[in-house]
């Protein structure tokens, strides 16, 4: 399979991560896309529903069919809203399709917690016991092997690799940990709302979901994962995401009480440390900004000491690496393929 290319689906094509999983496979020389399924029905092509793809995908939109896409294709990238991935991906799994959802459907893996945060019964049992976790540079060996991913969102890749090195060296008291974090208006999806609007988000800045945000188990659950050798503790952050007048981009800023004295130099050659293998993590000595890792896969982290606190800094591309080019990043690793491909 080392030279092959990969017959690719986009299941639910009309969303901003499926705009850049087009774009993203588009010049990827190991995938050819071959289904685009959509429930817009006025739009019969991809390139109606995302005019910057002209003459890039010549793909015309289809309503969901298992069995269509599983003659045309072995990989599927699922676009879909929460709880609409829990009937695709079993279907799709008994027709021998490789699945990278982008959902939070397989990202909990305990059921009751899932239904508690999303108000709806986790009906796929045996998927969730199956899903790995899709962030390479935590499960990169266990990505490989997967038939199913639980693609990470946004929030939640920049929480986890900005934590990761601290809780995994046991660093850092685990209920001490705070995340204040901020969004561009693209996390909030196509589908138009109230506060997404432009006359009510330009110019503005609040927060939202303050103490119920979705991802706040997941958060906790991974984390707890990384420290699970260290001791029985869980981590357990307190997790405020707010909404910024830009388009695209995440940036946190994490705070977390050390166990013992640490210097500044130390939290960064851990980071780098722990990075040492992973292309699309990059540790700056300098202050990140959105800017920096804008249409990119890179993930820019550093860190400072204030008054004893460590303080993090990160910030991702929502739509790539928060997104879309994790996915392929994940799907690199199970197609035997360079990580980075089609991804710089």
């Amino acid at each position: 399979m080392a030279d092959n290319v990969v017959d690719v689906a986009v299941v639910g094509a009309s969303g901003y991560a499926a705009r850049e999983l087009f774009r993203i496979l588009a010049r990827h020389r190991r995938a050819r896309v071959t289904v685009a399924t959509s429930r817009q029905g006025d739009a019969n092509r991809v390139e109606d529903l995302h005019p910057s793809l002209r003459g890039r995908i010549a793909l015309a939109c289809e309503p969901f069919d298992a069995d269509a896409v599983a003659r045309r294709a072995a990989f599927a990238f699922l676009g879909l809203p929460h709880t609409a991935s829990l009937e695709v991906v079993p279907a799709l799994r008994r027709r021998g399709v490789k699945v990278i959802d982008l959902s939070a459907d397989y990202r909990l893996k305990d059921p009751q917690v899932y239904a508690d945060w999303y108000g709806h019964p986790h009906t796929d049992p045996e998927g969730l016991l199956e899903a790995v976790y899709g962030l390479p540079e935590l499960y990169r060996g266990e990505v490989a092997g997967a038939s199913l991913i639980a693609n990470p969102g946004c929030y939640t890749s920049t929480s986890i690799l900005a934590l990761a090195p601290l809780v995994a060296a046991d660093l850092i008291e685990r209920d001490t940990v705070v995340i204040d974090a901020k969004s561009g208006v693209s996390g909030a999806g196509r589908v138009p709302k109230p506060s997404t609007l432009y006359s009510e988000c330009n110019e503005n800045f609040s927060a939202y979901s303050v103490g119920r945000h979705r991802h706040t188990p997941e958060i906790d659950q991974v984390l707890t994962a990384v420290g699970r050798n260290r001791d029985a503790a869980p981590v357990e952050v307190v997790f405020t995401p707010h909404l910024a007048p830009m388009d695209r981009g995440i940036f946190a800023t994490i705070y977390a009480r050390p166990k013992h004295a640490v210097g500044e130099h130390e939290i960064l050659d851990l980071f780098r440390s722990f990075y040492r293998e992973s292309p699309f993590v990059r540790v700056v000595d300098g202050l990140p900004t959105t800017k920096d890792s804008a249409f990119t896969n890179f993930f820019d982290v550093t860190a400072r000491l204030v008054r004893g606190r460590i303080v993090i800094l990160a910030c991702l591309d929502n739509l790539v690496k928060g997104a879309a080019g994790v996915a392929v990043q994940n799907f690199n690793l199970m197609i035997g393929a360079d990580e980075a491909e089609g991804l710089h």
